[in-house]
């Protein structure tokens, strides 16, 4: 689960730090320099758009989410057959009604 942090700078060194990685070896992952991921992570400059996808293709997280805009994340549901990722689906659209309903009651 990913924490909730708020600049992209943050998000990126979480991301790299939780997925066992050292700025070098993203670096090199995305044909660029350890300094350029260390810039990143200082805040001192953002990514490019093409770097923004590479990131999110690495992390497995969406573009939206390193720029802030959604607090969202993906799940690879690689290995699972159809019957196991309908399940998962249904049981996302369960929690999506409940806080439905949950945000009705309050409001009256």
């Amino acid at each position: 689960m990913l924490k909730e942090l708020f600049s992209i700078a943050e998000k990126i060194k979480y991301l790299r730090e939780n997925a066992g990685m050292t700025q070098s070896e993203l670096a090199r992952n995305l044909g660029l320099s350890r300094s350029g991921v260390n810039s990143w992570e200082m805040g001192l400059s953002i990514p490019s758009t093409q770097y923004i996808v590479e990131l999110a293709k690495t992390f497995d997280v969406s573009a939206d989410y390193l720029l802030g805009m959604e607090n969202t994340s993906t799940i690879s549901v690689k290995g699972l057959n159809d019957k196991q990722v309908s399940a998962i689906l249904e049981i996302i659209q369960c929690f999506r009604s409940s806080n439905k309903q949950r945000k009705s009651l309050t409001e009256i």
